[in-house]
């Protein structure tokens, strides 16, 4: 057939021009393509040659990017405009069907229409981004022309009569106007941009963010076509899968997500609440108000969109329906003379004159819409914009949730700066309690915004679905709909059971971790003491409890999965088997049964989702009323003395019953204001002058509102630039006093002054926060006070960092303070110096080191004020002397700063110039030291005793010490540096052990891209050997049912079409109805088959995961608990409780939903794809190209989402720290005055975390679209496919309507399918780290000894001989003990002395076999104890340690786990331990509860009830480690009496840090660099004036 542009019949009226030339239809169409042609001729040079050259040589940068005015509606018109050209030619084509020659006239012109719509808009697009407006020029010109060329055709349409009913007359009507709007687009950016026409161009520049290169991420500020498509994420997920996505590679965000936008916006709001309900305004009914207030907009434009995309979802049941309708009459679509003919026939008048005017046919959109092949174009259009749409919602949604959770956890952390320590309006809040709101509740609230367009959304969509459902199927829709709706209130019963299993699993989990984390924190002492088993068998019981209610939790979970899969099966069978009987001679055809099933498929989602939204809505309701509880607790300044936020949040009510003695300190240690002790008049003249510093009068305080004041009538005078020492028994209530000064302790009654007059060389931006808070007036006259708390508080940050401490780095003074407290043999030792990061809580250092930071601190500040709370407790006496004369005195009281030391070591009282003495919480006596001696003699000379020692030495002292430190320093790097390397490994999740330390780029790169196959394998095989082939069967089955069933319903419908046309033929009207049981029975048999598979398969997936999750965790616990010391001194603490916690969690929840739904999207994808296959094999020509896009798109998404994943798991982490840091060092950071630094360090992580989360919302949501538009051709390539082989090869209507069902289910299952595969990986990393730690070897727990040959009282007399002892701490170590030998008779009261690092403590270790003994061996009562079988030997000798470890429990259990001992036993060990009077005073005695880590008692009653543990256990060898270190001095000499008298027939060994201590000992052992220097009596020793132990005594005087 001939081709011409007018056609090609003869006598055609297409040529006739009589009537003139516009009244001739084919030149209009000429005259339309005109403007079309100027455009693409004017353009393409521009275009190629200007933007290509210049794009190839420089990629125009963001920072030049604009937006012009319109730009928005702009691409909705050229969408629009697109659209409806695509129509134009599709009715060209098909009107153009009815004539015998073609007519290019017809749709050409549309064509070319079509390319220079492409091309406006991409030169629109470049000209925009490179802010040359004057090139706009050129599409006014165009938009002109095509406006005049289509109105002249639309007047020539109504000029001829051409009305409503012609499709192509509405076609041109809608582009005359869409013509006009984009001309009216255009004129208004000249008159804003005024660049051509006006003499002064306006200059504009884009927006601030995009200037900053800073700014990465480009959604806010790209074109509409790419923010649709997330086309700027390109080139991100490409350099994703060259480099790994860093914090550096993500950039910064963009101004208006930033956190403190945000915070503002939600701040007015909140206000705007205030003011409007004053009573109040912290109710949750004001935050919900507020919140929607500042985030309500984009959220109703994301329900739009949602309600949008949700209408439109509806497209494609009705064109499946349409097509397969169409292809079931048997319609000639190719050639659609027929039926044109029959519409022709109908209007022949109209017909015969519309050829004679213009020379072609038109036809009516009835017609237009009856073509198979425009439906399937239309459908495929459809679905593009419809998951376009939906993916926008879905962005729009996230994000506001995002900004929300950022406003949000600012508001909390505004709110924790501010809240009251002592009196918490909630009772209890902890610093659990706040990190659980930042951490969940705000994530709900987040979610919940996620969800909520749901909420809309989601009626409009069930009820569209039914009524097209009833439209279809008439009354047996509603059964089947009833079905579904029947079931929803059962499937949310499910729901909340399941929120229930996964609360009380929560519950026992968290009890599980308390228990390993005291089990990992005391693994020292627990293999001390051989109590593994007592902590493992604990830990177990409580995982028991944890299984079982996780049994519950998978039940509920595969009950859901079940009732998901079920639910549409039995709806669709209710419907058609009713649909069949009942309705008698019911339309059942393919057309009408299939359109049925897509939207069953339809209805469920939102039926499913409802459970979950609701519970989501549940969840933020709840969290908005904590909020509101959290939000109106009381801050610090509503009270004239609000104590601290957090210190005591921990331990509230714990104290509230508790006596004044054990009361007073409620975190010992926690206390952070170093310099604000309270100081008191210089002498007797100063004390009506006005040279205090702080004076508190008549002051009674308390933490706790109900509780009794813990101190009471205070009276005292701290005078300025002066030393202050306060000295007292442990728990007096020292601590407490410097809080009160501080303002941190409650106030009943009295006053606390400053001196204002104070000059504070740090006034300026540290005291600014003042003004946020209204502390009363004398607070809020203090300046900036350094703190040292008794229990140091540490950043997690480098050492450097720790110590200035956000002040201007001075390198002299900063070495000054490095040497006053003795830091930097310490810095030597570790991994990366001064800039080695500080874990959590200072994990990786010692006590010492942490409390010597945290005084280094205080020195470096230049504050003129200086509080320290016992600074020496953990220091031994070199390291005292030289603080207390390097630091307190030359440092900062020669520069005549006001210090307040609160300290046990009473030989410093002569440094001090006041001194204050307290008692039970009150003061005793203040003065000066001659003061005290003259009237308060017998106090003078009970100190007097104590600190037997003249100053002289100190200076002598400190000589030795500086060579000291530094032994031990090669050993300790040694180990550090090992350290470090698996503590690196540790932590790269990737884990590279195949490439072992050449991790070069190429190969990491390649091990990002794999899947974790081995891991997978290692959890499949934990399943066993019966359940994994039952997991594999059930769903290969239960996926053949599922296409056996819809097979079925496609036979059974194209049986009744065909029985029916027979019937038409034969025309017989007796002939019987079409008999439907045999179809129905087998129909119904197929779905109760397969509603059981579906329980099957979901019972399955669960029991896996139960059993795999059961198994990890036991073989976990096991490797742990027996793994020797060495193991946990390298792995941080930290890893190894994210195994139990983190890891397990995955292994117990995700996991096994996350397999069932990988499993299940892609059974289902390979089915759908297989049926389409099979229904039109020409499709597997088009899957290929398909199926290689595709699996380059997740390749490349699983890459950046795995990484985006960890960067927005990491990111949170420092978040989370950050808040408990906060808490935790609330007090240090108010008295530094510090709040607005650390408000903006919190704004900093918050942004970084919402950018990690942003990128990947926009990574999932690039997969997301491409995956739905690969879905969507599938959908078109098997429309097409199935129509043409219907027409030509008789293909069955019912298979027709099979492969399109399918494909439509292919769109929906893609994207899952990927998400799924990328979660499974990064939760597979789970598996992989655990799987790690179970090759950690066990130590060596058998002996060659059998229990039957090692006597039952062994040691009985505690003899013991060490010959030829070499040790070292693991076989690439140095020794640490170098062949040393000695003989200790039965009996003997034995003290080791030596330097630090000399090898004291690793003696005492190697008793225990805690190190590995490579020469020589320790003979115990005859029996060589590396014979013994470790529980034995070590459950037979006695330790106490430098560290006293309590756990939670009673005190019971914490002197007897093993139950051994009687009651009397037990007071017994507690009078020795001079804690009788203690324990007697607590409720409930010995069964008085110990807080996690003894936190209720001082850190000196801690260490006496580890010796109260020691001596319950009647062993005749005793081993003292350090023990008395922080015991004062007064109750430590009592203690040597006691443990001479009580344990007078026993083998002693005490390791000293006070010399003084061992004086009274039979052998004297003194070590130098693991050799034994001196061995003998100390009279001896003493006597010979060259020994070493007799310079120890002399310093030690």
């Amino acid at each position: 057939m001939s081709l011409a542009f007018c056609g090609s019949e003869n006598n055609s009226a297409a040529y006739n021009v009589d009537k003139g030339v516009l009244n001739n239809g084919c030149f209009v169409d000429a005259l339309n393509v005109v403007p079309h042609v100027f455009l693409l001729f004017i353009t393409f040079p521009i275009l190629f040659i200007g933007w290509g050259s210049q794009s190839s040589k420089v990629h125009i940068h963001h920072s030049t990017w604009l937006h012009f005015p319109g730009h928005n509606l702009r691409w909705i018109l050229t969408f629009i405009l697109l659209f409806v050209l695509v129509c134009e030619i599709a009715e060209g084509i098909v009107s153009d069907g009815v004539s015998e020659s073609r007519h290019l006239h017809l749709y050409m012109p549309a064509g070319m229409a079509f390319l220079a719509a492409i091309t406006s808009v991409v030169y629109y697009h470049n000209i925009e981004t490179s802010n040359f407006p004057k090139l706009l020029i050129a599409l006014l010109f165009y938009w002109t022309l095509a406006f005049i060329t289509k109105t002249i055709k639309f007047v020539k349409f109504c000029d001829n009569g051409v009305g409503f009913s012609q499709l192509r007359f509405c076609l041109t009507g809608l582009l005359v106007i869409l013509y006009g709007m984009l001309l009216v687009v255009e004129i208004n950016v000249i008159r804003v941009r005024r660049y051509v026409f006006f003499k002064t161009p306006k200059e504009v520049k884009p927006p601030e963010d995009l200037q900053d290169l800073g700014v990465r991420f480009l959604q806010p500020f790209v074109n509409l076509l790419s923010k649709g498509t997330y086309w700027w994420m390109n080139t991100f997920i490409k350099t994703a899968h060259k480099k790994p996505i860093d914090l550096k590679a993500i950039g910064k965000l963009p101004i208006a997500m930033r956190a403190l936008t945000n915070y503002i916006r939600l701040n007015e709001a909140f206000e705007a609440q205030k003011s409007k309900r004053s009573p109040y305004p912290q109710g949750s009914k004001s935050i919900w108000r507020a919140l929607c207030c500042a985030f309500g907009r984009p959220l109703v434009l994301s329900s739009t969109f949602r309600i949008l995309a949700d209408l439109l979802g509806f497209a494609g049941p009705l064109c499946i329906s349409g097509i397969v309708h169409h292809v079931g009459k048997g319609n000639n679509t190719i050639r659609p003379q027929t039926s044109l003919t029959f519409i022709l026939l109908e209007s022949t008048e109209s017909v015969r004159w519309r050829i004679k005017i213009l020379g072609v046919f038109f036809i009516s959109s009835q017609e237009f819409l009856a073509n198979a092949y425009v439906l399937a174009v239309l459908l495929f259009f459809a679905l593009l914009l419809q998951r376009t749409i939906l993916q926008a919602s879905y962005y729009v949604a996230i994000e506001t949730g995002i900004n929300l959770r950022g406003a949000i956890q600012t508001k909390i952390y505004n709110k924790i700066m501010l809240l009251s320590t002592s009196n918490m309006s909630m009772g209890e809040m902890t610093a659990g309690q706040i990190c659980n709101l930042v951490a969940i509740d705000t994530n709900q609230l987040m979610w919940f915004f996620f969800l909520c367009p749901n909420l809309w959304a989601m009626p409009v969509q069930i009820i569209a679905g039914v009524l097209l459902l009833y439209y279809l199927l008439g009354v047996s829709a509603l059964i089947g709909a009833v079905v579904i709706i029947v079931l929803a209130p059962v499937q949310y019963f499910v729901a909340t059971k399941l929120s229930q299993a996964q609360r009380s699993t929560l519950e026992y989990s968290n009890e599980r971790l308390k228990k390993t984390n005291e089990m990992l924190r005391g693994i020292k002492l627990l293999k001390l003491y051989a109590w593994e088993h007592i902590f493992h068998s604990s830990v177990e019981e409580t995982r028991e409890k944890e299984m079982t209610s996780l049994k519950s939790f998978a039940l509920y979970t595969s009950i859901s999965i079940f009732m998901n899969a079920a639910i549409p099966i039995a709806a669709v069978l209710t419907t058609f088997v009713v649909h069949a009987h009942l309705t008698g001679n019911a339309d059942f055809s393919p057309s009408v049964a299939f359109a049925s099933l897509s939207l069953f498929h339809i209805l469920i989602t939102p039926l499913f989702l409802l459970s979950s939204v609701l519970r989501s809505t549940v969840k933020a309701l709840v969290s908005v009323q904590k909020l509101g509880e959290f939000l109106s607790s009381e801050e610090i300044g509503e009270e004239q003395d609000k104590c601290s936020a957090q210190r005591n949040a921990d331990n509230h009510s714990k104290y509230q019953v508790v006596p004044l003695k054990v009361v007073n300190r409620k975190r010992p240690a926690r206390e952070d204001w170093n310099n604000y002790s309270s100081h008191m008049r210089r002498s007797v003249n100063i004390t009506e002058g006005d040279d205090f510093c702080v004076k508190i009068t008549n002051g009674f305080f308390t933490w706790t509102p109900e509780g009794s004041p813990a101190l009471s009538n205070i009276d005292i005078r701290i005078p300025q630039g002066q030393l202050t020492m306060i000295v007292g028994q442990v728990g007096c209530g020292k601590s407490s006093l410097l809080l009160a000064a501080l303002g941190e302790m409650q106030k009943i009654s009295g006053n606390v002054f400053w001196n204002s007059s104070i000059p504070d060389s740090e006034t300026g931006e540290d005291v600014s926060p003042e003004k946020e808070t209204t502390v009363d007036t004398e607070v809020r006259k203090r300046g900036s006070v350094a703190y040292a708390s008794q229990k140091p508080w540490l950043l997690n940050a480098t050492v450097e960092e720790n110590i200035t401490f956000e002040s201007p780095f001075n390198k002299q003074r900063y070495k000054a303070v490095i040497d006053a407290c003795s830091l930097q043999p310490d810095i030597d030792i570790l991994p990366h110096g001064d800039q080695t990061q500080i874990g959590e809580r200072g994990i990786n250092l010692s006590g010492g080191q942490r409390q010597r930071i945290s005084v280094a601190r205080a020195l470096y500040q230049q504050t003129n004020v200086v509080f320290l709370d016992d600074p020496f407790s953990a220091l031994d006496i070199h390291l005292s002397d030289h603080l207390m004369q390097e630091g307190i005195l030359k440092m900062l009281r020669e520069d005549k700063r006001t210090i307040i030391l609160v300290t046990h070591k009473l030989q410093y009282l002569p440094h001090a110039d006041w001194i204050i003495a307290m008692k039970d919480g009150t003061i005793q006596r203040e003065g000066t030291l001659k003061d005290i001696q003259n009237s308060e003699s017998e106090l003078f000379e009970h100190w007097k005793t104590l600190m037997n020692r003249q100053d002289q030495e100190l200076e002598k002292e400190t000589i030795i010490e500086r060579k000291s430190v530094l032994e031990r320093k090669n050993h300790r790097r040694t180990r550090y540096s090992r350290d470090a390397r698996l503590k690196d490994d540790e932590e790269d999740e990737e884990e590279i052990t195949e490439s072992d330390d050449d991790d070069n780029l190429s190969s990491v790169l390649h091990q990002r891209a794999k899947m974790p196959w081995r891991a997978c394998g290692k959890y499949l095989s934990s399943a066993g050997i019966l359940l994994l082939p039952l997991l594999v069967l059930s769903q290969l089955l239960k996926h053949t049912v599922m296409v056996a069933i819809d097979y079925w319903l496609a036979k059974w419908t194209s049986d009744v079409i065909s029985a029916k046309s027979e019937l038409e033929q034969k025309n017989c009207s007796v002939c019987q109805e079409f008999n439907h049981s045999r179809y129905s029975k087998v129909f119904s048999i197929l779905c109760c088959l397969g509603i059981i598979l579906c329980l099957v398969t979901s019972i399955a997936v669960e029991w896996t995961g139960l059993k795999v999750a059961k198994k990890l965790h036991y073989c976990l616990l096991n490797k742990i608990i027996l793994a020797p010391m060495r193991f946990f001194e390298t792995t941080p603490l930290g890893s190894i409780l994210n195994r139990f916690s983190a890891d397990c969690n995955t292994i117990d929840q995700h996991i096994p939903a996350t397999l069932e739904c990988l499993s299940r999207s892609t059974l289902l994808c390979v089915s759908a794809l297989a049926v389409i296959s099979y229904v039109t094999p020409m499709f597997l020509i088009a899957l290929l190209p398909l199926a290689i896009i595709c699996y380059f798109i997740q390749k490349y998404f699983r890459v950046a989402s795995r990484d985006l994943q960890q960067l927005d798991d990491s990111t949170q982490l420092p978040l989370l720290c950050h808040f408990s840091e906060t808490v935790e060092g609330l007090t240090t950071i108010r008295a530094f005055r510090y709040e607005a630094r650390f408000r903006q360090k919190l704004l900093e992580y918050t942004d970084s975390n919402n950018i990690a989360s942003l990128f990947l919302t926009a990574a999932n949501r690039w997969l997301e679209v491409r995956m739905e538009y690969i879905g969507a051709c599938v959908v078109l390539i098997a429309a097409v496919t199935s129509i043409t082989n219907s027409l030509y090869n008789h293909l069955s209507s019912g298979l027709v309507g099979l492969g399109l069902t399918y494909a439509l289910m292919v769109s929906n299952y893609l994207n899952w399918m990927v998400r799924n595969l990328a979660d499974m990986e990064i939760q597979l990393g789970a598996v992989k780290r655990i799987n790690g730690l179970l090759k950690t070897e066990a130590e060596n727990y058998e002996g060659l000894l059998s229990p039957s040959q090692i006597p039952q009282n062994w040691p009985d007399r505690g003899e013991i001989q060490i010959q030829n002892l070499s040790v070292r701490y693991d076989s690439n170590l140095k020794p640490v003990l170098k062949h040393v030998s000695a003989h200790i008779s039965p009996g003997q009261k034995i003290g080791i002395c030596g330097r630090t690092g000399s090898g004291k403590s690793s003696f005492s270790l190697a008793f225990f076999r805690m190190v590995d003994t490579f020469e020589g061996r320790i003979i115990i009562d005859g029996i060589d104890i590396a014979k013994l079988p470790l529980q034995t030997l070590r459950s037979r000798l006695s330790i106490i340690l430098q560290d006293p470890i309590l756990f939670s429990g009673t005190i019971r259990f914490n002197l007897d786990p093993e139950k051994k001992c009687t009651d009397s036993m037990l007071w017994e060990a507690l009078e020795i331990a001079q804690l009788k009077h203690v324990v007697k005073a607590l409720p409930g005695g010995l069964d008085a509860i110990v807080t996690e880590g003894g936190e209720n008692f001082s850190q000196g009653q801690r260490q006496l009830f580890c010796l109260a543990r020691a001596f319950v256990r009647k062993t005749s060898i005793f081993i003292m480690d350090e023990a008395t270190a922080s015991i004062d001095m007064a109750t430590e000499n009592i203690l040597q009496k006691v443990v001479m008298t009580a344990f007078a027939d026993r083998t002693v060994v005490t390791i000293a840090h006070r010399v003084h201590t061992i004086l009274n000992s039979d052998l004297v052992i003194v070590m130098k660099r693991g050799v034994i220097l001196e061995y003998d009596k100390p009279e001896v020793l003493l006597e010979q004036e060259d020994s070493v132990f007799a310079s120890f005594v002399q310093a030690d005087k």
